[in-house]
């Protein structure tokens, strides 16, 4: 499967577990696309290695997942006599970020590369 929203950063431990770390943001047209993204990792890790449970707790993968909703607000900044003079604009959109972290065993790890093309 290819992820269009995802793009994941990898770190691993001594003990050769790793940790995948993805965030996105979208405009509230575009939330729909990322929360099936996100959901279809999920899902996947689901369906092929059980229950979420860290592996020092004895599972095979584990997430975190977090979001905020932002209302970008442009500001007029100008220089005038030594000093700045800020004043708020229209507020923007509402974008919603999402970061999901996936993380689990050797054996997960590989699994997740190779069912989404991850490096």
């Amino acid at each position: 499967m290819t992820l269009a929203w995802l793009e994941f950063d990898y770190s691993e431990d001594a003990e050769g577990n790793g940790s995948f770390d993805a965030m996105a943001a979208a405009s509230p047209a575009q939330l729909q696309d990322l929360q099936g993204e996100i959901a279809q990792v999920l899902d996947w890790a689901h369906a092929h290695f059980g229950e979420p449970m860290p592996p020092d707790e004895g599972g095979e993968w584990h997430y975190e997942l977090q979001g905020v909703q932002e209302v970008a607000t442009p500001l007029r900044v100008a220089h005038s006599r030594g000093r700045l003079q800020v004043e708020a604009g229209a507020a923007g959109t509402p974008r919603v970020t999402l970061s999901l972290t996936v993380g689990g065993t050797p054996g997960f790890c590989a699994a997740l590369r190779q069912e989404f093309g991850l490096a």
